[in-house]
């Protein structure tokens, strides 16, 4: 048994952006603590950079805006992403995030995604 991590302060935002190229996208921070139940990621997109249109059909994510600025587009419309903002993406529902001219940063949250494991195939 995997012992639980101890509660604590795991990165901070000003130095992840300092040691990370201005032009570098992708995911900045990951949560990597065994035993967690969450999956959490500090994501950049650069200057007018895009997730492109895709359906999350497992998982519903939170996601936090951090710094710059962007927009988020689902079935509702276009919706102004900044700094502050904590927007809700239910699993099955269809998202894009694009950023603004100066780049956007976001924190996403959702539940840790199980495992993959090798299991036989049901007797026909």
């Amino acid at each position: 048994m995997t012992p639980d991590p101890g509660p604590g302060v795991l990165t901070h935002l000003e130095s992840l952006l300092q040691q990370a190229p201005a032009d570098r996208g992708g995911a900045l921070w990951r949560l990597r603590e065994e035993g967690r139940q969450l999956d959490a990621n500090i994501v950049r997109l650069p200057a007018n950079a895009e997730v492109t249109g895709h359906v999350e059909p497992d998982l519903d994510v939170l996601v936090q805006v951090l710094d710059g600025s962007g927009e988020l587009e689902t079935a509702s419309g276009r919706q102004a992403l900044t700094p502050g903002c904590t927007a809700w993406l239910p699993h099955g529902a269809r998202r894009a995030v694009s950023a603004g001219p100066d780049g956007l940063v976001y924190l996403t949250v959702h539940r840790r995604r199980p495992g993959l494991s090798i299991r036989s195939t049901p007797a026909t």
